[in-house]
């Protein structure tokens, strides 16, 4: 009998545990849910994640007139990725950022620089503003926690 493994991240959450993966993910698919990858060849990891609070930050969202374009990072942009600018922190740097009017949560990578409007603290894409449900609003405040995975990664045990 073939044994499946799984690879995934875990990351703990203020409600829970999530199952992130940090690809091209499309919000707007998976009703702001990430994706779990089930492979036959990948062998599983476990990761632990610490949290650095950076507070509360003002975010507005970007989308449409940038899609295919390149992000600052080199990479083009998807509007539907969960992604975000940020005006200095590094780039891959991973966020967890929360709606504070209605608590919902994305986990989001960061892959350019901006915005580039004063007061405003994030540029998020479309993806991640639908799955934090601010599409309407534009601009927001959210709790903003930066996730810092580990180095010490240990094997779990696969399904049969």
């Amino acid at each position: 009998m073939r044994k499946l493994k799984i690879a995934i991240i875990i990351v703990l959450t203020g409600t829970g545990v999530g199952f992130i993966g940090f690809g091209d993910t499309a919000a707007i698919e998976t009703g702001g849910v990430a994706k779990i990858t089930i492979s036959r060849d990948a062998e599983p990891n476990l990761t632990s994640v610490s949290i650095n609070q950076l507070g509360v930050m003002t975010a507005s969202w970007y989308g449409p007139h940038f899609h295919g374009k390149e992000t600052a990072n080199g990479e083009l942009y998807n509007q539907m990725a969960l992604t975000a600018a940020h005006k200095s922190l590094p780039f891959g740097t991973i966020l967890q950022v929360t709606n504070l009017k209605n608590g919902k949560s994305v986990v989001v990578r960061i892959n350019d620089r901006g915005p580039y409007i004063d007061g405003r603290d994030l540029d998020l894409s479309k993806g991640t503003a639908t799955a934090l449900g601010m599409l309407g609003r534009g601009v927001i405040k959210v709790k903003v926690e930066e996730l810092g995975l580990s180095q010490n990664i240990r094997p779990v045990n696969t399904l049969n």
